[in-house]
């Protein structure tokens, strides 16, 4: 079974890196952060690198 990914909205500082980088899994919500969506859409190690790169390191595998 796959993983899948959040974003803790507290820690996001709404740099839009990951977005950038991955916008089939990540998208930006009404307050200004970002969220994750469907996880499947990309592979783990391209999450993973959004994870290592993620400066506010607020990107975790649930």
């Amino acid at each position: 079974m796959a993983r899948s990914v959040f974003v803790d909205e507290k820690e996001c500082t709404g740099c839009e890196l990951c977005i950038d980088m991955l916008p089939v899994v990540f998208k930006m919500n009404s307050n200004g952060v970002s969220v994750a969506q469907d996880s499947s859409m990309a592979s783990e190690s391209e999450i993973q690198d959004v994870i290592d790169n993620c400066p506010a390191e607020c990107i975790h595998w649930k």
